[in-house]
């Protein structure tokens, strides 16, 4: 299965930073450039549970494709929230459920320097993600 363009300009981009420091920095730069939810989009219903900082995840139909948008009170969370919806954004439910984000990030070497609690809320994402996309399938 291939990638949306989006994901892979971004896996593309962190291929070629090796230092730590450097992926963190790039991290909070793509949390950066996400859109803006509402105030009314920042209400409990669209916070992801398991997250240690505030997570909001709005996704929308459009035909068959879903689409996310989404903010975090934490600059490097909300970069992983820009990779994840980089990843998910514009798919099927279908292609949705079937994509491992995790064994992605490992794939990439994203997860390796996270701490356990950032690393449980991206899993915590993913799984909002996936579950949503299940229940339109």
């Amino acid at each position: 299965m291939t990638h949306p363009q989006p994901f892979t300009e971004i896996a593309e981009n962190l291929s070629f930073l090796d230092d730590w420091e450097d992926r963190y920095s790039y991290l909070i730069e793509l949390g950066k450039a996400l859109p803006s939810l509402s105030v009314e989009e920042h209400a409990p219903h669209y916070k992801v549970h398991g997250c240690v900082s505030q997570v909001w995840l709005v996704s929308e139909r459009d035909g068959d494709l879903l689409r996310f948008r989404g903010d975090s009170d934490a600059l490097i969370v909300k970069g992983l929230v820009a990779v994840l919806i980089a990843l998910y954004s514009g798919r099927t439910a279908p292609d949705i459920a079937e994509t491992d984000a995790i064994a992605i990030f490992d794939e990439l070497g994203l997860r390796e320097h996270l701490t356990t609690q950032r690393s449980n809320g991206l899993v915590a994402m993913v799984n909002r993600i996936r579950s949503e996309a299940r229940a339109i399938a």
